[in-house]
């Protein structure tokens, strides 16, 4: 009897399968399946088959991390490389007050919890801290012993950080006898701001005091039986798990040892943007230290205290989602908590910094000149497209505990090469009523191409066929496209202050011998009244060039205000201003936007550059085809009245 191979996991077909396999016994080669009692054995064995591969076929997937739906199962297998997924993270801001206190103090302590509120159109949101913040009172009178009816004490509180959230604190009482585990149950949980406090029955501490604060880690390196260390663990339902030493790897804890665990509950992105727009108001405890005795004075504040916002909050982000554990679990298991290669340092900043769109890593060897010793770090936001002063600050502080003895870190703002189109989008007008609603339609398609990760990111690539074909299969009434590609980086001048500049596109650019292959927006120079641009004169070999200044007459001609302002080179696409001092711009941004042709229709994000296909700045336009509506059949009209080369100069200058 022949063996039927089952590659189908569908119920129907592995019926037929099952009914084949009997035909080829002699003794049911004329029977009726469907027209006996024996067909509902046939269902059951079906059924039974479907169901049992279907749980085999599951069984198999949910057991590689690659394959993994569920998230308890993906959770556990990151966990086994030692993995441990990304909680919710709290917004940060960045707030001062000043507080004016009728009892005399010497100290003024901002306890853990609450502090203020911030308020939004339709909500409310709650800030806290996990740890005292102290500040010296100040006496605002003549005698502090003989106070006058006016007089206060008065402690500034400056810069301080809040995370959005609910300060909560948990115990555990060690049982040596129990198989006990330390769940925090509570799915809300931002772990970076676990505090673990350990009171063991023989300790002693000052009044008051939680205990010895352990330290959180997330490997065994450099631990031993005296380290008094905790890692975590995330297990079923979002939950999260304190583990703490075996008396090897870690202080084993004693019996009856009290565990108090402070943290701050979040609603991760949600409470991004508070104090934009909004105001943080007071709501905070503060204690005094006093010469008669520790009081607990947020009854006694004169009044409370009007909350200034540094910084609003930000960087708060959901917990790591499933799609985000399978690709930075194995990458940061390769990296062996070590940054050394650009796939290390991408593991490591998004771990640093959970807000991270796409990271971008250049060795200073890689540089023009050369920068040995130096890594050159670019990120990209997840919104917006720089990290601010702060961040870069605090991430480049945590990246010291990964790096290389005698390598240092370099955190630079993102440089974006842009895309843009000039499009001329030719239409059949009788397949649409409204040919102004096309403009619309190619704009909304042109925009979720350039929303895909695979154009906006570092080493991405704007596909010109694909493009094409998007604008095509816009409309039925969209008959062809002729579209012109630009490629543009953005000037950040220094000021008033004399610079060279240097543009590095990454791409080839197409030259026309006559020149004006360079285009900016106007800026203004000391010896000019009028604003200047940047314009270029290729040399005889087409392949370097000399960037001139020029500047427009009230009659439309071109004067030529400085004639060798830089160069640039074509093949490499790199454009060079030499020492110029830029006073201010047209826009009054501070930005020179300057554009050129690719030579390939083809634009790619190389090394550092990230990749923007800039849908606001391009162009699109509707066009009547002259051909398919009917009016020229021999087409005539359109060789000779409509654009015919994506290689078109166009403007002279960029407006």
């Amino acid at each position: 009897m022949p063996f039927t191979k089952f590659q189908n996991l569908d119920f129907d077909q592995i019926k037929t399968s099952i009914k084949d396999y009997l035909r080829s016994n002699s003794n049911f080669t004329d029977f009726d399946f469907e027209g006996s009692n024996f067909s509902i054995l046939i269902d059951t064995l079906a059924y039974n088959t479907y169901i049992t591969a279907f749980n085999s076929n599951m069984v198999v997937n949910e057991s590689f991390l690659d394959s993994a739906t569920m998230r308890e199962n993906v959770v556990s297998l990151a966990r086994n490389i030692g993995y441990v997924p990304r909680s919710k993270t709290a917004a940060t801001a960045q707030v001062s007050f000043t507080v004016n206190i009728a009892t005399n103090t010497q100290v003024a302590t901002l306890k853990p919890g609450l502090v203020c509120v911030g308020n939004t159109n339709d909500s409310s949101y709650l800030f806290s801290i996990t740890d005292n913040v102290s500040t010296p009172a100040v006496f605002s009178g003549d005698d502090p012993d003989n106070p006058e009816p006016d007089d206060s004490w008065v402690a500034k509180f400056n810069n301080i950080q809040i995370k959005e959230g609910t300060f909560l604190s948990k115990q555990f009482v060690v049982d040596a006898s129990l198989d006990q585990r330390f769940i925090l149950n509570n799915s809300n949980i931002d772990t970076s701001t676990l505090k673990v406090y350990i009171n063991g029955p023989n300790d002693v501490n000052p009044s008051g005091a939680l205990g010895t604060e352990y330290t959180i880690v997330d490997n065994i390196l450099n631990i031993d039986s005296t380290s008094e260390i905790y890692l975590i663990q995330e297990i079923q339902d979002e939950q999260y798990e304190l583990l703490f030493g075996d008396g090897f790897f870690g202080k084993k804890l004693e019996n009856e040892t009290v565990i108090t665990v402070n943290y701050i509950i979040t609603n991760g992105k949600d409470g991004n943007g508070i104090g934009k727009g909004n105001t943080f108001s007071y709501a905070g405890r503060i204690t005094g230290d006093s010469t008669t005795s520790s009081n607990v004075l947020t009854k006694e504040l004169k009044q409370l205290p009007s909350v200034t916002t540094n910084l609003n909050s930000q960087n708060g982000s959901d917990i790591e989602s499933v799609d985000s554990i399978k690709y930075f679990a194995p990458r940061t298991y390769s990296s062996q908590y070590r940054a050394v290669t650009p796939r290390d340092y991408e593991a490591i900043v998004k771990k640093i910094y959970p807000d991270t769109e796409s990271v971008a890593v250049v060795g200073g060897e890689e540089m023009d000149p050369p920068q040995f010793g130096n890594v050159i770090i670019s990120i990209k936001p997840k919104n917006g497209f720089f990290v601010s002063g702060f961040n870069k600050s605090r991430i480049l502080s945590q990246l010291k505990q990964y790096t290389v003895s005698g390598i240092n870190q370099k955190l630079e703002d993102l440089k974006i090469l842009y895309v843009e189109i000039d499009s001329s989008v030719y239409y059949n007008d009788s397949r649409v009523t409204d040919a102004n609603s096309l403009n619309a339609l190619v704009a909304n398609s042109l925009t979720s191409y350039g929303n895909s990760l695979e154009v906006n990111k570092f080493g991405g690539r704007f596909k010109y066929s694909k493009l094409q074909s998007i604008i095509d299969n816009t409309h039925v009434a969209i008959t062809s496209n002729i579209t012109k590609v630009i490629i543009r980086r953005n000037l950040k001048c220094a000021l008033n202050q004399f610079a060279q500049y240097e543009l590095c596109y990454g791409n080839r650019f197409h030259v026309n011998f006559e020149g004006f292959n360079i285009k900016s927006t106007g800026f203004y120079i000391p010896e000019n009244s009028r604003p200047v641009y940047i314009t270029d004169t290729p040399d005889f070999n087409l392949k370097t060039g000399v960037i001139s200044f020029v500047e427009v007459q009230n009659d439309g001609s071109f004067n030529v205000v400085s004639k060798s302002a830089g160069t640039v080179d074509y093949m490499k696409g790199e454009i060079l201003i030499s020492t110029t001092n830029i006073t201010s711009t047209v826009d009054g941004t501070g930005i020179v936007e300057i554009q050129a042709i690719p030579e390939s229709n083809d634009v790619v994000g190389l090394r550092e550059l990230y990749l923007n296909f800039s849908v606001s700045k391009s162009k699109i336009n509707i066009v009547r085809d002259v051909i398919s509506s009917g009016d020229e059949i021999t087409g005539t009209t359109f060789v000779k009245d409509f654009y015919t080369s994506s290689y078109l100069n166009g403007q002279l200058i960029r407006v």
